[in-house]
């Protein structure tokens, strides 16, 4: 039986001002460093302007086999916020409870989390996840998929393999 490879994990971080140098991004490395702790390769954070640029940099990373993808920012209220909009035009499958996962264990630390328009699905064999753009957003949803991503990438072909796991760009 041949060796699994390792999963690859994308992360995108949807940020106009941290892509123009203006914010530091602070979720992209604990999502990284969370999908290192998890056996992943990981390609990222990268860092883009919301809306057609975080879809052409989630267009590449499917493209190269990611078998996750989170992307953190631009799921909220204001104008520039199209990441879940940009996300659903590539999604094939939906996958609602794993978005509804993420706002319940939010609520347990703030009722902002309601406010997170982000969503969850397939595309291709890659799961896409949205998670807001905070710190503690980003902790409570890593905290959800920890508990049920090795199941979801298995359903979709990706087997966990705990050994090799490094970065990637």
């Amino acid at each position: 039986m041949p060796e699994a490879r390792p999963r690859r994990l994308g992360i995108v971080v949807s940020s106009t001002r941290a892509a123009e140098g203006r914010r530091e991004d602070l979720t992209g490395p604990r999502i990284a460093e969370w999908g290192r702790e998890h056996g992943f390769v990981v390609s990222g954070p990268h860092i883009a302007a919301d809306g057609p640029p975080v879809e052409t940099v989630l267009r590449r990373l499917v493209a190269e086999g990611c078998a996750l993808i989170v992307t953190t920012g631009g799921t909220g209220f204001t104008d520039d916020d199209h990441t879940p909009e940009v996300t659903a035009r590539l999604i094939d499958r939906p996958a609602p409870g794993v978005a509804e996962a993420i706002r319940a264990r939010g609520l347990r630390s703030t009722p902002h989390a309601a406010l997170s328009r982000g969503v969850a699905g397939i595309v291709g064999r890659t799961l896409v996840v949205n998670l807001a753009g905070s710190t503690g957003a980003v902790r409570d949803g890593l905290e959800v998929l920890t508990g049920i991503v090795d199941h979801a990438l298995e359903q979709l072909g990706h087997p966990p393999v705990r050994h090799g796991a490094g970065d990637y760009n």
